[in-house]
């Protein structure tokens, strides 16, 4: 998941995605600098990690972003973000020690 969050244009992606409505690759790729292909590949990647799905609807394929993960990783975080923060008090309180 850090990998595919990890790209400037899949985070723009993930942006796009947001407004809760699935939408299409001609829809993502709008004003963007890239590629219908590669705003495909990175959506491919995102979609790979679990970060957004895609239903298929007639001849497009439109995408949504899928929470679940992004919230799973939030909670990852914050234990390991809590972890070192019990750690660096320790720290903290041994180094000040007279």
């Amino acid at each position: 998941m850090f990998a595919a969050l990890g790209d400037e244009t899949r985070l723009s992606l993930i942006a796009a995605l947001t407004g809760g409505s699935p939408r299409s690759i001609t829809q993502l790729a709008g004003g963007a600098r890239i590629t219908r292909q590669a705003i495909t590949r990175h959506l491919r990647v995102l979609e790979s990690a679990g970060i957004v799905r895609s239903a298929r609807r007639g001849r497009e394929s439109r995408f949504e972003l899928d929470p679940a993960p992004m919230r799973e990783l939030q909670e990852y975080l914050s234990r390991v973000s809590a972890q070192w923060d019990q750690a660096l008090a320790r720290l903290k309180a041994l180094v000040e020690q007279p």
